[in-house]
């Protein structure tokens, strides 16, 4: 991995609290995220399933978890099924986790290879009255492509037809609101690795400098940090294309007298950081730009300063929302939509 190793305590309380929240003779099962494909023999960067990275700590494809906490055997009640390397895999592809190595990384005990899923499985499954199945729920997400832990529930709800089915989701939204001191350092390193590509186009920056250019600072200064890469599609917007909420193409040259909007953030061992800066592309903003800019950033700080314990969302959008901030204002800082 480019990270260090997490501690498993990490892992092993949020297994716990998700324990804890499932209701009596209840398994639930996690799955990893597919690895997708290009063309030809070509497939795209594998990036885990966040539920079951959360769970467990398996950064590796084919993986699954389940979580039953009154099985009757003790082995049981946390399992994780890998799949099975050999020479061939280990040339072609690289290293995957023995069993004993996953168990150090996720602190579950028994560990098991695919091919024993089908038979421990529904061994298990006769044991319990209720199945908890995950799956992706955003208010944005477009489920178009058939997630592995979509066809596992289809495959779960025919072998079982009888069992009462459940949503993980609402559960895995609630406990991963809260974040453990162990995750608190993991998001500040994200940040941080952010912050110095954001340091870094503040020296680069400058009329005649294209966008992917830009784009190119920030994945060089994210990976000589340990990053994978960005935690989602940079936009880097200059002139007009700075009030497009969702500009990826990256593909204008910047101008002097333009604006340059940068939304970006670093993944580090699968926590994100997202920040949204607004820089003038000759280095300094025109007086118009100048009190837009000021405008949102009393906005920010504003809204920063209602980060407090006892707020709700809800509350906080409709109050930053009351300071006269709209989506298509260009930001200082964060860029809120709502």
């Amino acid at each position: 991995m480019r990270y260090p190793p997490i501690d498993p305590q990490l892992f092993i309380e949020n297994r716990r609290r998700l324990a804890g929240q499932l209701k009596p003779n209840s398994i639930a099962v996690f799955n990893s995220n597919d690895v997708m494909p290009k063309s030809a023999d070509g497939v795209h960067p594998f990036i885990q399933q966040t539920d079951l990275f959360y769970l467990s700590g398996i950064d590796q494809e084919e993986s699954t978890l389940v979580i039953f906490p009154d099985a009757r055997e003790v082995k049981h009640r946390e399992v994780l099924f890998l799949r099975e390397t050999n020479e061939q895999i280990a040339l072609w592809e690289g290293k995957k986790y023995t069993k004993e190595e996953a168990a150090v990384v996720s602190g579950v005990k028994t560990v098991y290879w695919n091919a024993e899923f089908d038979a421990v499985f529904r061994a298990l499954a006769f044991q319990a009255e209720r199945v908890y199945l995950n799956s992706n729920e955003h208010l944005r997400a477009e489920a178009v492509v058939e997630t592995r832990d979509a066809r596992f529930g289809k495959w779960c709800r025919g072998a079982f037809p009888l069992h009462r089915y459940k949503r993980l989701a609402p559960i895995m939204h609630h406990l991963r609101a809260i974040k453990s001191p162990i995750e608190v350092e993991l998001i500040k390193q994200a940040a941080a690795i952010t912050g110095r590509a954001f340091r870094r186009l503040l020296g680069f920056i400058r009329p005649g400098v294209w966008e992917f250019e830009v784009e190119a600072e920030i994945w060089h200064e994210f990976l000589r940090h340990r990053s994978r890469g960005p935690a989602f599609q940079t936009i880097v917007a200059s002139g007009a294309e700075s009030c497009t909420l969702h500009y990826v193409k990256n593909d204008r040259q910047c101008q002097d007298g333009d604006l340059v909007l940068i939304d970006f953030g670093a993944e580090y061992a699968n926590y994100a950081a997202d920040l949204t800066r607004t820089v003038p592309v000759g280095g300094r903003f025109t007086s118009r730009q100048k009190e837009v800019y000021n405008a949102v950033l009393r906005v920010q700080t504003a809204g920063i300063a209602m980060l407090r314990a006892g707020n709700t969302l809800d509350a906080y959008n409709a109050e930053v929302g009351r300071g006269g901030y709209t989506p298509h204002m260009v930001s200082a800082g964060l860029r809120y939509e709502f």
